[in-house]
């Protein structure tokens, strides 16, 4: 398989390429604002674009995102979303493409981070409202984000197994009064080069369950990556996510 990398001279660019032979994946060239040296050829902007791809992997940023969908319904591509921050207008954007092609998007590629969304929404399921419920989550000193969008992948999670639609709370400062039943805390922590921490916490009546998981290396989100582009293959327009692909796997 053959794909287009957008974002290909950033951290999660860089780790796609170095694991993509052994994927059996072929790079062909990358799309990035700053392009630098590749093993592949790096284009400023998808106008520059000749190779051909069966597929594009975006780890850019939402500012890309118009772009690099209008290249991926001009070349009925399918695409894999790795990007996070997107606003409500992105989001209207990529369901007007998943029309016309096949969209992969997720907070996060990550086995691991998908199997604790599932656990988180039985926990909560479980444990129901009379457990308060935290997110903290950690990440390096470069991301731009905040919370993260795993973070609200997981608070989603829990209103999905408590059937409610809890509030968010974004950190806490100054008299802010008691907590709530119908608030859900989340909290972002950044610093050094931590790559992903999460931690969901509910907090009963003399409990405590927490939940975490930590990724060592960024290998795990492009390696899921890989596997979403090649999974994309053959299907029909829609949104897809993480948890298409491992329906049946798990």
């Amino acid at each position: 398989m053959n794909v287009l990398l957008c974002g290909a001279c950033g951290r999660m660019g860089k780790n796609v390429a170095d694991l993509a032979a052994q994927s059996g994946v072929t790079v062909v060239c990358g799309v990035d604002v700053r392009p630098a040296p590749m093993p592949f050829p790096v284009h400023a902007n998808f106008s520059e674009v000749s190779e051909r791809a069966d597929a594009v992997i975006d780890f850019s940023s939402p500012s890309g995102l118009e772009n690099c969908l209008t290249y991926c319904v001009e070349h009925g591509l399918p695409v894999v979303l790795a990007a996070t921050g997107y606003s409500p207008d992105d989001l209207a954007r990529i369901s007007r493409a998943a029309e016309r092609i096949p969209v992969f998007r997720t907070g996060n590629l990550s086995l691991g981070i998908n199997l604790l969304q599932m656990l988180v929404r039985k926990a909560a399921e479980v444990l129901g409202s009379d457990f308060d419920v935290e997110i903290i989550e950690r990440h390096h000193d470069k991301k731009k984000d905040a919370p993260s969008g795993t973070a609200l992948m997981l608070a989603e999670s829990v209103n999905e197994g408590m059937h409610a639609s809890l509030t968010p709370v974004f950190g806490r400062h100054g008299m802010v009064g008691e907590r709530t039943k119908t608030e859900i805390g989340i909290h972002a922590v950044r610093g050094g080069t931590i790559v992903g921490e999460h931690e969901v916490m509910f907090a009963g009546e003399d409990e405590i369950l927490t939940l975490t998981h930590s990724a060592r290396s960024r290998k795990v989100f492009a390696a899921g990556a890989l596997k979403a582009a090649q999974w994309l293959q053959g299907k029909a327009p829609g949104e897809y996510d993480m948890h298409d692909l491992l329906r049946g796997a798990l």
